[in-house]
């Protein structure tokens, strides 16, 4: 029985953790062949070798997805190596942790280069290839933070929220040319991400973000890549322009307190 993604060519920015490289896995196992694409080379290797070992078709290179020339010489990659790319995941993103007063030019514009330009880059470069093929996907990595505000992720607030209706105006202008643009709002999700915003703390921020999802608990990079397999697949034939929000319950409530809790 052939898998969802049979005979299609991804394309994966930092996929050598954490969620790209969960969604790298998943879409091998659904009949993709995939390019995992990384700023630490040795992390995209690895998880190449793993996917190579199950048998799934994969490459993978070193590559920073701020910069236009290394997004250009993924997408060559891919056309390179299999004639074809039918998938752009766009999940590169960076945090940096300070009150807003504190953020430093040069932290503010990195944040926004990580998160948001390299999703605009993503877009910009696989656009002719896809439109030339008559049709794709494109799906990015937003965040439940580019729908509502955070204490100390103020930069990250901004570009995710920029990601978020950059996706709309991008399944706009493409919508007549069969390609789909999404993108997928996770709450906390439990990866090395997690581990270095907690710091020396890491435990105690696991617990606070636990407690801020009603399901009481951080999610999990599958979780994540079962939605963009979703976005990705033929059985989104009908969704563009839409943003996908897997985060626990976290956004579903006000925020006011538990009312009932009082007369327990």
């Amino acid at each position: 029985m052939a898998g969802k993604l049979e005979g299609r060519v991804a394309i994966i920015t930092a996929g050598g953790s954490g969620i790209g490289a969960a969604t790298a896995r998943r879409f091998t196992r659904e009949g993709a062949a995939v390019v995992i694409a990384d700023i630490s080379g040795r992390r995209a290797e690895e998880v190449a070798a793993s996917i190579a070992q199950e048998g799934g078709r994969v490459v993978h290179l070193k590559m920073d997805a701020a910069d236009p020339e290394g997004v250009q010489a993924t997408i060559k990659l891919a056309l390179d190596t299999y004639g074809r790319l039918d998938i752009m995941f766009n999940n590169a993103g960076q945090a940096d942790m300070a009150r807003l007063e504190d953020t430093s030019l040069e932290s503010w514009n990195r944040v926004l280069a990580v998160t948001l330009t390299s999703t605009f880059l993503g877009i910009k470069y696989a656009l002719p290839v896809l439109r030339q093929q008559g049709g794709g996907a494109i799906v990015n990595t937003a965040s439940i933070s580019g729908t509502r505000g955070d204490y100390g992720l103020a930069s990250y607030n901004a570009a995710k929220a920029g990601v978020i209706n950059l996706t709309r105006a991008a399944a706009l202008e493409n919508a007549e040319h069969k390609i789909r643009v999404n993108c997928v709002c996770p709450g906390a999700i439990d990866t090395r991400v997690a581990q270095l915003l907690g710091g020396d703390r890491a435990d105690d921020f696991r617990r606070l973000q636990a407690q801020a999802h009603p399901l009481g608990r951080m999610g999990q990079a599958d979780e994540i890549a079962n939605t963009v397999l979703f976005l990705a697949s033929d059985e989104s034939s009908f969704i563009t322009g839409s943003m996908i929000v897997v985060d626990g319950g976290a956004t579903a409530r006000t925020g006011l307190p538990n009312m009932y809790r009082l007369q327990e």
